[in-house]
């Protein structure tokens, strides 16, 4: 007979289990007068030689909500909807008669169960109303929770119903535990239950009383179970890497508010407001205003409409006021650099920002609503181009990418202006922001007299590409296995 290495736990849970044939563990805990974690451990242990089976059975029980009660005893918003027409009806008859609410809701599910169409505002009836599986699964709740079964109907209508938020679905879990013939076959063997050992103490080696005895067997091939210790998200690692290149390269953390004014998030930036990134597409709007620096308001106009005392002719058009008070959530942290330097306008100035940006995105692989930026300007006598292309060489070289190059580019705030590539094996030259040296249309009218080196980096993208992510949404989901097993540091050889 197979040696199968029982311990004495093990042998007591198969006799009970050759007396009990299929329980639950909490019977078995009872049985064996173990804990239920115990007498689990044994029957896990069982299952693995084939002498018990472990078999976890998911019950999905269905409810009705609040607003599913109420549906139930007045009818779906659709059904009160048709009991009360019986001709062609106007939506406002209707919201008078109901509620707008209720015609709301119910507009959209008489088009799907063609009970009736809406024709320029005019509900007009089909006259094919029959009672929905809907309705009849709604009425056929006897208790508070049912199984699918004992409702009576199909998994389509409980699904739409559920999405509805008209019932709700728990998971009811069991765990039964059964003997194996095999395991049958061992008990009637005989098993014999004699003192184990389980730990080899000081006092056990003193006195000699080892001797003799059973030692519970260990399975020393058995792998151990992977322990993970704690460490920063892979994202924040990154993050505080970007922070600490700057720091060590001498600049200044600086951070601004989330909500920013459309003058100094567009406008004291020498975007024309007619800009298409000022529309709702490209821009979070809010309903609020902020007032205006007295100070900067009027050489921000004059720039804007007739470029003000330079060789510029501005953008032309009459300037608002009212468009730049407005809100918005920052499309950029642009908009905190240049506040930062207004405030700090004598060189020289050093200053970077890494923080969370908005935007009006579709959300897929490489794009997303909010996204982090790093922002860094330097304000200095005798600033050059070639000194920004050799502070972002520096950078990105730090950040661990050999091969750094600039493209020409194109931004309303800068000129010149360019857009920094670095090469990744497998993907080519892959563009990571934009950079250039600010327009005197910008610093003129903040009474900025120095130069000014600014870029502005994309962090989602960097991390993508040193966490080898191809979907941007990776780095915000909960995934605890990627975390778990992502990298802290990689060692060359």
């Amino acid at each position: 007979m197979t040696d199968y290495n029982l311990t004495t736990n093990d042998k007591n849970v198969l006799i009970a289990m050759d007396e009990l044939t299929s329980t639950t563990p909490e019977e078995l805990a009872e049985k064996t007068s173990m804990k239920v974690e115990t007498a689990m451990q044994s029957a896990f242990s069982l299952s693995e030689n084939g002498l018990t089976e472990v078999t976890d059975v998911v019950t999905e029980i269905y409810s009705l909500t609040s607003e599913g009660l109420t549906y139930a005893e007045e009818g779906l918003p659709e059904r009160q909807i048709m009991n009360c027409l019986s001709e062609p009806t106007s939506m406002d008859e209707l919201k008078e008669k109901l509620s707008p609410k209720m015609v709301g809701i119910a507009t959209g599910w008489l088009r799907r169960k063609n009970w009736a169409n809406i024709e320029k505002g005019m509900v007009v009836p089909t006259g094919n109303s029959d009672i929905g599986e809907d309705e009849k699964a709604i009425a056929s709740f006897k208790e508070d929770s049912q199984t699918l079964e004992e409702i009576g109907t199909d998994q389509n209508t409980i699904k739409d119903l559920v999405k509805r938020k008209l019932v709700s679905k728990t998971e009811d879990k069991a765990r039964t535990v059964s003997i194996t013939d095999e395991g049958r076959q061992l008990v009637k063997a005989g098993i014999t239950i004699e003192e184990e050992i389980t730990q080899i103490t000081s006092q056990l080696l003193k006195s000699g009383d080892w001797k003799g005895k059973k030692f519970r067997p260990y399975n020393i091939q058995t792998p151990p179970k992977p322990v993970y210790g704690a460490k920063i998200h892979p994202y924040q690692r990154l993050i505080d890497q970007m922070r600490q290149i700057f720091l060590e390269m001498g600049f200044t953390e600086i951070k601004g508010d989330v909500v920013q004014s459309s003058f100094w998030n567009f406008d004291a930036l020498f975007q024309p407001q007619d800009h298409p990134a000022r529309e709702m597409q490209d821009t979070f709007h809010l309903d609020t205003t902020s007032d205006l620096p007295e100070e900067y308001k009027e050489g921000i106009c004059d720039m804007h409409e007739h470029g003000g005392d330079l060789q510029s002719t501005g953008w032309g058009g009459k300037w608002s006021e009212d468009i730049a008070k407005r809100d918005v959530l920052r499309t950029h942290t642009t908009a905190v650099t240049i506040k930062y330097l207004t405030d700090n306008p004598n060189p020289p100035v050093k200053a970077f920002c890494i923080d969370r940006a908005y935007r009006r995105e579709t959300i897929d692989p490489t794009h997303t609503p909010e996204f982090e930026q790093l922002e860094g300007v330097i304000m200095d006598e005798n600033m050059s181009f070639a000194n920004l292309l050799g502070c972002l060489e520096e950078f990105y070289h730090r950040m661990g990418f050999e091969d750094v190059r600039f493209r020409p580019g194109y931004f309303p705030y800068t000129e010149p202006s360019v857009e920094p590539e670095v090469y990744i094996d497998g993907l080519g030259w892959v563009e990571l922001g934009g950079a250039g040296v600010f327009r005197k249309e910008v610093t003129e009218p903040l009474g900025i007299k120095q130069p000014v080196l600014a870029w502005g980096l994309g962090v989602s993208r960097v991390a993508m590409l040193k966490l080898g992510l191809k979907d941007l949404r990776e780095l915000y989901q909960a995934d605890i296995d990627w975390l778990r097993k992502s990298q802290v540091c990689q060692l060359k050889d």
